[in-house]
């Protein structure tokens, strides 16, 4: 079994029952957003140097840091009895028991230093995060434990982020090498061998799939709106009844004339 999820949603669950001790945050959730603003003005260059990430809602930390705000879920948490994590690393622990992440999803975190590969204590202090709730950390291709809940013994063999999969599922697995997948929103992400590239167009630096235990790199835009533009003029703007009707509304013009989204 591979694992494969949605990088950045941040699952706050008890070590003992596995259970959540509050609902998942997904992804788009803007509720840091003020937070977030508040630390551009004194920290953006570190965060981007030890991470390669900017200082975005987007990611987990700030969403723990929220989660945390609770004084009885940090006092657990500072006595190790609640774990984080991305949903792999939760997946991962209700199948073999193991609280684990691969070096992909840490990378989206905020809290993991790409450049060292390490949870990072400076970004642990800023953010208020206790180590004890952090997963280990390994290479995406890894085999985690094994599982019976599908009957049998049956290896969990890898975890990986979304984008980062899709780059391996498409083959880019040298350096230069690049895919863009649509869904939600649209990833364009180029395989940047073993080191890390800093780019100067506001592009994020981040981990690639690790297959053989050696740090891979990316490069990654995110246009957070994609699938979600179309529905959102189906279901908001009742411009199509379905997605499916898009490319035969297309079809009919000869081009945009001029009108980009």
């Amino acid at each position: 079994i591979g694992i494969t999820n949605q990088r950045e949603t941040t699952v706050l669950w008890d070590r003992r029952t596995l259970a959540p001790v509050a609902p998942a945050i997904v992804w788009q959730d803007k509720r840091t957003a003020a937070r977030c603003e508040a630390l551009r003005r004194e920290w953006p260059a570190t965060v981007r140097r030890k991470t390669g990430l900017v200082l975005d809602p987007y990611f987990s930390a700030t969403k723990l840091e929220w989660l945390l705000r609770d004084a009885k879920l940090k006092a657990r948490a500072k006595k190790g009895e609640l774990a984080f994590g991305t949903v792999d690393a939760w997946l991962a622990a209700r199948l073999t028991g193991r609280h684990a992440t691969d070096h992909t999803n840490a990378s989206r975190t905020l809290l993991w230093n790409i450049r060292t590969g390490e949870w990072d204590g400076e970004l642990l202090d800023l953010f208020g995060v206790p180590e004890a709730v952090l997963p280990e950390v390994v290479p995406s291709a890894h085999e985690i434990g094994t599982t019976s809940a599908f009957g049998g013994s049956i290896p969990v063999a890898a975890l990986v982020g979304d984008q980062q999969a899709a780059l391996v599922g498409q083959g880019c697995t040298r350096p230069g090498e690049s895919k863009c997948t649509y869904g939600t929103g649209a990833f364009l992400l180029q395989h940047t061998g073993t080191r890390p590239v800093t780019s100067r167009h506001g592009l994020l630096t981040t981990r690639a799939a690790s297959l053989d235990g050696k740090a891979q790199f990316a490069l990654e835009g995110a246009v957070f709106t994609a699938g979600a533009a179309i529905q959102w003029l189906r279901d908001q703007l009742g411009f199509f009844a379905t997605a499916h009707e898009v490319n035969a509304l297309a079809a009919e013009v000869p081009d945009a004339a001029g009108v980009v989204v």
